[in-house]
Order: C-alpha cells, then structure tokens, then sequence
C-alpha cells in the first residue's frame, strides 16, 4: 500500500480502534477538543518508551488546553497494557495491528535500518475534525514540550 500523505487543513481520516482502557476509540469522539494523535513504532522500546511517558508526564498541561492524548501503534491490546503497566502510563494506547490508520494517516514507511514499518510521527486534529498541526520525524526527547508549545500557538488563533 502507497504511503497515504496529508497535509495541514485536510481532514483527519476516521479510524476505529481498540484502547488500552478496553474501549473501542474514534476519531468522532474526539469533537469540539483538540486531539493529540501520536504514531509510535514499538511498546517498551528506548524511543517509545521515553515518548510516552513524556506525553504522561504533561497530560494535565495537554488537557489543561483542552486536549486529548492518544497513542497508535501495531502493538496487540496485551502489548499495550503491559506497556501501559510497566511504565505507568496516564495516556489512552490504540491498537491497529492491520496498520490501516498508520498508513491513512501515512505514518508508515521506511524507517532506515529498521526496515519498514511505524514511522514516529504526531497529529494534532483541530476539534472540527482538520489536521492542525503534523510533527514528522519525531524525536521522543522534549516531544511533549513542542506539542504544548503548538497547541498554545493553536488556541491563540482559533
């Protein structure tokens, strides 16, 4: 399947997928706020894990203005929980074990010399359902920081 790419103002394309908390999760929910949509490659790896728990360790800034935040990768729900578990994590983990979101969101492709796969990117989907703001090429150290910095920047315009 082509690497989907979308842009800044476009729609936000729909998805459907089981939660860490044993919900099923869709974009629908998610109207009249913010949501903070990140792609990740791998539960408990160094870069994943240091991503989560930032986005953990700032989810009552990133509510505080008026947002959700949401983690998607290929995990199975087992996976996640431990993850979730292991690390203490404060944040909504969803499984898309197809890829079919990561790739509509074009969140997939080459990633180096670890082959093809998750690429580590992050959404933030206006509450209007539109893609505000796209983070590519993510590093996980300081991640959260910059997406408060952006929502900020985002409710000041809106």
């Amino acid at each position: 399947m082509a690497n989907t790419s979308i842009a800044e103002g476009a729609e936000a394309p729909d998805f459907s997928l089981q939660g860490s908390d044993g919900k099923k999760h869709s974009l629908s929910e998610y109207r009249g706020k913010y949501l903070v949509l990140y792609f990740y490659p791998k539960d408990n790896t160094p870069g994943c894990t240091i991503e989560a728990r930032g986005f953990t360790a700032h989810a009552s800034d990133i509510r505080a203005l008026g947002a959700e935040i949401v983690g998607v990768s290929k995990d199975t729900i087992d996976s996640h929980a431990k993850f979730v578990e292991k690390q203490n994590l404060g944040i909504t983990l969803l499984s898309d074990p197809e890829s079919t979101t990561i790739k509509a969101y074009g969140a997939y492709g080459n990633r180096g010399i670890f082959g093809v796969g998750t690429l580590r990117k992050t959404f933030i989907v206006s509450p209007d359902g539109k893609i505000a703001k796209i983070f590519d090429k993510v590093k996980p150290v300081g991640h959260a920081e910059e997406v408060i910095s952006a929502l900020k920047k985002l409710k000041q315009h809106s």
